[in-house]
């Protein structure tokens, strides 16, 4: 993965070797100045094939989950301005636990011939690397999340997520059953979400039974594992091609559209109403889950089922946000 990298440092360093105590030639120069544009390319290209590994991941786990952590943090701290110069450890920190998780999940080979007809931009469908540098790659990013984890907080949740992520890619559970995947899936939404709120307040969060947090986690959970099949209604053809039996694969297209727009609505409400908002914020949190749940009804193709699932994001962000705005009294 790194040889042309390597190859262009050992160069530039035996030329600067060659010349030491004199002056560069003019055809040295040269040389120094295209080995060195050599050398920005190939990490400009490592380093975008790194961030493909996550791109579709941005609106679905990076910015949701670092926003819930946020947010929660500051309706739940008396000197919310400590948590501000957090802000981009939690982002941080939620990109680089979901690093290794998206390098393990998309070097398989079934995910591979998946991407190839649902996302053919990503690292693996394009070529950018080969199965062995991810597998090198993850292995080593793995290690680097827990110590991160160690130094910033959230390191119940990084080992956690390690072993979801095992289950999840390893035994291959993410496509025995949509119970297990959607499962997996609620899990590991409340363990970014957690490790998020812990980075933010910059201690470790106490899971004693009474507290809201408790009860609001496991609401999280219960909202993910009920609604996340809406990302399968559009990946239906490639979870079809590699076997994965989703929501929709499993129960049928209608039916699983049902049953996500009954748990939308009903989710709002139940969320609005345990965090005590005005009505202003009820209705309009009703609102947005009822014209989520109408559209998956109503629109019933690829590029609609696409757009669905970015409001579903939006939908969840704004759940997130049911804390701070219970606290803020809006």
């Amino acid at each position: 993965m790194y040889s042309e990298l390597f190859d262009g440092q050992v160069r530039v360093h035996h030329i600067m070797s060659n010349t030491a105590g004199g002056l560069l030639t003019i055809e040295q120069m040269a040389k120094i100045i295209h080995r060195t544009q050599k050398l920005v390319e190939c990490g400009v290209f490592h380093a975008h094939s790194v961030w493909l590994f996550t791109r579709s991941d941005l609106k679905t786990i990076v910015v949701p989950q670092s926003t819930f952590g946020i947010l929660n943090a500051i309706a739940n701290s008396e000197d919310w301005p400590k948590v501000s110069p957090r802000v981009p450890l939690v982002f941080f920190w939620v990109w680089l636990n979901l690093l290794p998780f998206a390098i393990d999940n998309q070097r398989q080979p079934a995910a591979i011939l998946e991407d190839r007809y649902n996302k053919p931009w990503r690292t693996m469908p394009s070529e950018r690397m080969t199965q062995r540098q991810a597998k090198s790659l993850m292995l080593f990013l793995y290690p680097v999340a827990l110590v991160m984890s160690l130094w910033l907080g959230g390191t119940r949740q990084c080992l956690a997520l390690m072993v979801l992520g095992y289950g999840y890619n390893g035994l291959n559970l993410a496509d025995w059953s949509w119970v297990s995947r959607n499962a997996i899936n609620a899990c590991g939404f409340c363990c970014f979400a957690s490790g998020a709120l812990e980075v933010a307040i910059g201690s470790p969060l106490s899971f004693s039974g009474g507290q809201s947090i408790v009860q609001w986690l496991a609401m999280i959970g219960g909202i993910v594992f009920s609604t996340v099949q809406t990302q399968d209604m559009a990946d239906q053809v490639g979870d079809s091609m590699r076997g994965r039996k989703s929501m929709p694969l499993a129960l049928g297209d209608g039916l699983a559209r049902w049953a996500i727009a009954i748990p939308m609505v009903g989710w709002s409400t139940i969320c609005s109403w345990f965090w005590g908002v005005t009505a202003v914020v009820h209705v309009a949190i009703v609102c947005l889950g009822l014209s989520i749940a109408c559209r998956t009804l109503a629109w019933r193709n690829v590029e609609a089922d696409k757009r669905t699932f970015q409001l579903w994001n939006l939908w969840m962000a704004c759940l997130y946000a049911l804390p701070f705005l219970s606290a803020s009294e809006l």
